[in-house]
């Protein structure tokens, strides 16, 4: 993995309105029409140099419903052949995607994406292995394209302030962070979260957000192990982790699909600690406290649902010519990619992409 994060990745826009204009307009072409999409395409409309251009679907009347909702001009749906994607990748009026289709199409559609000479921003978890994520990165980097994680979290203020905080000294050296995410999600074999086909689980839709809390505090740990539980189909429904570190700090991480849990996040140092409430992928309160005194609390709002940042800082980085964005860096990506594979390794979940194309 790279190197121990000893200061974490931060930005100095958390007081900026993210909708306003950073320059020349881009024009997005969503693919994929779930709630994800519906809501991500609700926050991408308040920013004023973007604009949602074209949407993509297997169904031409499921795009056109999404763009009639969403303001699009183009809507593409499956014909002749050519998938909906396809046909939006072929309009040369693109100029940056949005992928959110589930896990598993993740690398063919974004690989399309940056063949056809279009930046992309990819929901997380980015692929669905490292060997995957690896080849993206190549490709994008060959391509001198812009390719970047949909890991809206990492954005936002309330999120950007508690590593900013950890990294002050403020609460001493961290020495433990604990976090966790889970509900209970009934069973659905033909449900995205539920398919093995699909890369569904706990692991690669949830553990993501607690593992941001490790990753933005202590950085990339030096040792992984992992428990689960797997049902008939394989697929994990809920997992631990604990991360160590060689300065002797430890996360321990938790992620349900069976039962409710707290979401919160806590991270612990020689001089204080700090706690979230409300979700941990978007916590509205931070609590610290430093030694033994009174906590102070600091509140948070949030532009649109929350999803602003995440899309401004990938129409800076577009417009700045830059092909990674510096707070969520490939290498993240293919750390985190890396460290999901050898957990998924101990926990005995195979995925169809796993088999090399060809084989």
């Amino acid at each position: 993995m790279s190197k121990h994060i000893a200061r974490p990745w931060l930005f100095s826009q958390e007081d900026q309105d993210p909708r306003a204009a950073t320059g020349k307009t881009l024009r997005w072409g969503f693919i994929a029409t779930g709630g994800i999409a519906n809501t991500v395409a609700g926050d991408l409309v308040q920013l004023k140099d973007a604009e949602l251009y074209a949407v993509s679907s297997r169904r031409q009347e499921t795009a056109d419903a999404f763009a009639a909702t969403h303001g699009a001009r183009k809507a593409y749906g499956d014909d002749g052949g050519m998938h909906g994607y396809q046909r939006l990748l072929a309009d040369d009026a693109v100029d940056v995607v949005y992928v959110a289709t589930p896990h598993a199409q993740h690398y063919e559609v974004a690989k399309a994406a940056l063949e056809a000479g279009k930046h992309v921003l990819c929901e997380k978890a980015l692929t669905i292995n490292a060997r995957e994520a690896t080849e993206l990165v190549g490709l994008a980097r060959e391509r001198k394209l812009f390719l970047m994680e949909a890991m809206w979290s990492r954005f936002l203020p309330s999120m950007q302030r508690a590593f900013a905080i950890a990294a002050s000294g403020e609460l001493g050296e961290v020495k433990w962070v604990s976090a966790d995410l889970g509900f209970p999600a009934p069973y659905d074999p033909t449900a995205r979260i539920w398919s093995p086909a699909d890369g569904g689980g706990a692991l690669l839709d949830l553990t993501i957000y607690p593992l941001l809390w490790a990753w933005g505090t202590l950085g990339a740990p030096q040792s992984v192990s992992a428990v689960g539980t797997l049902n008939s189909d394989g697929v994990d429904s809920q997992n631990a982790l604990t991360l160590g570190y060689d300065n002797g700090a430890i996360a321990q991480l938790t992620s349900s699909l069976l039962a409710h849990g707290p979401r919160c996040a806590s991270v612990a140092g020689t001089g204080g600690f700090l706690q979230t409430h409300g979700s941990i992928n978007n916590p509205r309160e931070l609590h610290i406290r430093t030694g033994w005194d009174e906590p102070r609390v600091e509140r948070f709002d949030v532009v649109g649902v929350g999803y602003c940042y995440e899309l401004r800082e990938v129409t800076r980085c577009i417009q700045q010519g830059l092909t990674e964005s510096p707070v969520m860096p490939w290498d993240d990506s293919l750390d985190t990619m890396r460290l999901f594979d050898g957990v998924r390794s101990q926990l005995g979940v195979r995925y169809a992409n796993d088999q090399p194309r060809g084989v």
